[in-house]
């Protein structure tokens, strides 16, 4: 769009009709926006208040009360899991800008306390599958040691990514940690792929650039923490939204868009490694979570295996994973298009699926967050809040139809324009079915 204020109409449809062309430059509807990001004490006070309140919360976790009313968990599973979920929807990866995990080693390498190497390139090959083992572990830790009832436990985790991040920046420059190995940053990027908001660079702006600042930094100033540059940025996967390379961009560049909510998945049609894992491992742990919780046949299965809790959901939670990559495979032979050769392979199904993930881990999030806000108050002794279990299936019902309506609209897009004429309409009724099954399978264990 040109420069100027934006409307609600403009709003309106940029957000409920899908164009590729079609998006809204904040900077230049909202001025105050852009400041914000150049004025970089703000994230520097946001980065702190981050820093102060997770060093609380892990000596609270480790040294305070070790039972289920230490605010800690509440604090750590309801709160900023919840609020972390809630952020994948509207900011991306913005998140990770304030994140506290890289504050010691941002430290460090102030002082020259560090050894300052450039990452390999190997670590672009193999990162992927590692940080997604990293997750998968946190998911199963949580299950499995009921960290969401444990202060020890859940101060420990926060330690252990506090230590990842603070080792790498030991011996890398800036973030190696966020951009290769984090396990949050690998959900959080995923998730940021069906975010309203976007960093990107105007490319012919870029292709006059001699300096590429934004990268290499300028001056005192460092470049892009996760090396990316303004000029690299494709995705929402890896760019942090911190809005670094606004203040090292000589050719004003960079700019922040409102954008369709699925915009980014129809463009990139499942085509980025790090979501064909992430997205069926995400949607088999919530229903492996569901059962774990709300199914009676699951202490069935664990009285015959031994009560062991690590070795039932374990199997619960391959069985689901198993089930899911099937799933996707069989919903991406179905569109008949899954190789270019221009645009590589990729997974169609795998954006098909996204918003119905996401909205999984929002519910199950959620109903931890509302049945727990009363407990939290009452510590405080700010009152006690019940929320009614038909409250929460009602929340959980439309948060669901939500996820399916983006399922449904993803593949409509891609029968109807991005592969149109490639699908056959008996195959995008079974799709439609396949959409349906999972829908089907949320309704039921969540």
């Amino acid at each position: 769009m040109t420069k100027h204020r934006a409307s609600v109409k403009d709003i309106l449809r940029v957000l409920f009709v899908y164009d590729e062309g079609t998006r809204i430059n904040l900077f230049d509807s909202f001025p105050w926006l852009a400041s914000f990001f150049r004025k970089r004490i703000y994230f520097a006070l946001l980065r702190s208040f981050s820093d102060v309140v997770f060093t609380i919360l892990i000596f609270w976790g480790l040294f305070g009360p070790q039972d289920r009313y230490n605010p800690v968990l509440f604090i750590s599973w309801g709160i900023w899991w919840t609020s972390i979920v809630l952020s994948w929807f509207f900011v991306g990866r913005m998140w990770c800008a304030f994140c506290p995990f890289p504050g010691i080693g941002r430290i460090l390498q102030h002082f020259s306390l560090s050894l300052k190497k450039r990452p390999p390139r190997l670590l672009d090959r193999y990162c992927t599958y590692i940080a997604t083992l990293f997750f998968a572990f946190i998911i199963w830790a949580e299950a499995v040691f009921h960290l969401k009832y444990s202060p020890l436990g859940t101060s420990l985790l926060l330690l252990s990514i506090l230590t990842g991040a603070t080792f790498f920046a030991l011996i890398y420059k800036g973030q190696a940690w966020c951009r290769y190995f984090c396990p949050m940053g690998k959900i959080i990027g995923s998730a940021a792929t069906m975010s309203l908001l976007e960093f990107r660079p105007d490319l012919e702006k870029c292709r006059g650039c001699k300096t590429f600042a934004c990268k290499r930094g300028k001056d005192a100033l460092h470049g892009c923490p996760v090396y990316l540059g303004a000029f690299n940025v494709r995705n929402n996967l890896l760019c942090l939204d911190c809005g670094h390379c606004l203040i090292l961009c000589e050719n004003n560049s960079p700019a922040f868009y409102l954008r369709h909510p699925l915009r980014e998945l129809i463009i990139n049609k499942g085509r980025h490694l790090t979501c064909t894992y992430i997205i069926p491992f995400l949607m088999a742990s919530q229903l492996s979570r569901f059962v774990q919780e709300k199914c009676s046949c699951y202490q069935t299965w664990k009285a015959y295996f031994g009560h062991s809790e690590a070795l039932t959901f374990s199997l619960v939670l391959g069985a689901w994973f198993v089930f899911f990559m099937l799933l996707i495979r069989l919903g991406t032979r179905l569109f008949n298009f899954w190789e270019d050769e221009l645009f590589g392979r990729f997974s169609p199904m795998v954006p098909v699926m996204v918003p119905l993930a996401f909205t999984g881990e929002l519910i199950y999030r959620l109903e931890y967050f509302l049945r727990h806000l009363g407990e939290f108050l009452n510590y405080f002794g700010l009152g006690r809040v019940n929320i009614s279990p038909l409250g929460l299936k009602i929340l959980s019902l439309l948060l669901l139809l939500c996820g399916f309506a983006g399922s449904i609209y993803v593949a409509y897009i891609f029968y109807a324009k991005e592969f149109k004429g490639a699908v056959s309409f008996k195959n995008f009724l079974a799709i439609l079915v396949l959409i349906i099954m999972v829908e089907a399978l949320y309704l039921y264990y969540s």
